[in-house]
């Protein structure tokens, strides 16, 4: 039994939603979020709730019905609310600037590493150390995030590089002289 398929999703008053055959169009202050989903699971709406069902009790079934309930959920909580990440720079000259649309890191090579600004997402650097990602899409906020941070991976040795904020980078000991 899907636990979270299961669950009904409450609609904001500030957002609107319109089915159109499998696809699901989602409007609301942060943007507008469309999306395809499997034409096997059913949405049934009532006042502000919509809730799924699955035809069957097969595995396959039980995962997509769970599946497609969070990314409407996801698509629900963007557009109301929005997403954020925020990545941390760690280690001695590194930072991050904006320059226009364009995201400028120094982060220990020889030339700054240039990102430019996705449509659907903002990017900020409030300082020389902090970036923030900001969308109402989940997976093109986290994809984005995921790119900077590939820039200059945390290293475990002395914990340089670009990690989220409140990650935790493992350290492990160096070689011992003798």
């Amino acid at each position: 039994m899907s636990r979270i398929g299961n669950e009904v999703v409450v609609l904001p008053e500030s957002v609107e939603v319109k089915f159109d055959g499998n696809n699901v169009t989602v409007k609301g202050p942060n943007g507008e979020l469309t999306r395809a989903f499997s034409p096997d699971i059913k949405f049934h709406m009532a006042e502000n709730e919509v809730s799924f069902t699955r035809p069957n009790e097969s595995q396959k079934m039980k995962t997509i019905h769970g599946t497609t309930r969070a990314n409407f959920n996801n698509m629900v909580v963007g557009v109301s609310e929005g997403f954020q990440k925020s990545l941390e720079l760690v280690g001695v000259g590194y930072r991050a600037q904006m320059q226009g649309t364009k995201l400028i890191l120094n982060v220990g090579y020889s030339q700054p590493v240039e990102i430019e600004t996705p449509e659907g997402v903002t990017i900020e650097a409030p300082a020389n150390n902090q970036v923030i990602i900001k969308g109402s899409n989940k997976e093109l906020v986290g994809k984005v995030a995921a790119k900077i941070r590939s820039v200059r991976m945390p290293e475990p040795y002395k914990g340089k590089g670009i990690r989220y904020s409140g990650e935790q980078v493992r350290s492990k000991e160096g070689k011992t002289g003798k």
